[in-house]
């Protein structure tokens, strides 16, 4: 006896069929506009306003010399390669705090004349020479912030060691600092140009050093400080008496001076008194009356001559 199958879910219809036909038919059209797409997109790249673009032929191997400039430009689909280069002002910092820069320890060490070790943050800002960024690709091949990492940082190291390894560690953290930073930026501008870096400032955030030198330091700037102002102290004392002294050898010269001018003074004085001006002087004075006295001489005052 013949089976006979019942039909299981709803029969397609002739509809559904030939909608999975169409587009059957459609798909290498489709691929073919997509492909076009991909292609024609892949002819063209965009730079970003403050960056260049280096443009690297992957056939051949070399670098256009010439950077591209912010804006549209046409490339060969699969065979060029474009790198980005910012040239706007960045500011690499190198420290122990993982908040700062990178999530690492990226603190500088090197070691004083006297060989203890120093650590130290610093922080470099710096510009790209535009026309001078292909060579840069074409000696580092890899992108800025791997160059900043590696080769910048080394310089850094190798700057502050030639530098802070000719000088004793006090004066580094004293009176030295600033000549000791201005020194590192002169060595860094003078290295970096060579590769296009253009260095606008270098900067010392921060120096440590081991405790045990830290106190010691400490120590002997508390007793340079306590000697120099006993100094001063003993410097004004003696400011002090010196100006005393010179009042009183004043003092003595003006009445020296006085005495010398009343002795002169007497001398002229005793020289000019003669008895005739005396006799001069008591006739100008006397009023005309005779002295009333018993006797029969009119008596004259009179004075004799002194001999001389």
């Amino acid at each position: 006896m013949p089976i006979s199958q019942i039909p299981i879910g709803r029969p397609r219809s002739p509809e559904a069929g030939n909608l999975v036909l169409g587009i059957a038919r459609k798909l290498p059209w489709i691929i073919g506009a997509l492909l076009v797409v991909s292609l024609f997109s892949g002819m063209f790249t965009y730079i970003n306003p403050g960056y260049v673009g280096i443009k690297i032929d992957k056939l051949a191997g070399g670098v256009e010399r010439t950077p591209l400039q912010p804006g549209i430009h046409f490339k060969a689909p699969f065979a060029t390669e474009i790198e980005e280069y910012p040239i706007y002002m960045q500011t690499l910092v190198l420290t122990r705090s993982a908040g700062e820069g990178s999530t690492g320890n990226d603190e500088i060490n090197v070691n004083s004349i006297e060989g203890q070790p120093i650590s130290i943050d610093v922080s470099l800002s710096f510009e790209l020479d535009p026309s001078r960024t292909p060579r840069l690709y074409t000696t580092f091949r890899t992108d800025i912030v791997s160059i900043q990492h590696g080769f910048v940082k080394q310089a850094i190291r190798q700057v502050l060691q030639e530098v802070i390894g000719s000088e004793e560690i006090a004066s580094i953290l004293g009176p030295k600092k600033a000549e000791t930073v201005a020194r590192a930026q002169r060595l860094l501008t003078d290295r970096l140009s060579t590769y296009g870096f253009i260095v606008k400032q270098f900067t010392v955030n921060e120096i440590r050093a081991p405790q045990a030198v830290m106190e010691a330091i400490n120590t002997k700037n508390v007793m340079q400080q306590q000697a120099l102002t006993a100094q001063n102290e003993l410097q004004k004392n003696t400011f002090q008496a010196q100006g005393d002294s010179i009042k009183a050898a004043g003092r003595a010269m003006a009445i020296l001076g006085e005495a010398r001018a009343q002795a002169e003074a007497n001398r002229l004085l005793s020289q000019s008194i003669t008895p005739t001006l005396v006799q001069y002087e008591m006739t100008k004075k006397w009023n005309g009356q005779m002295p009333q006295v018993t006797g029969g001489a009119t008596p004259l005052l009179q004075l004799s001559p002194t001999k001389p």
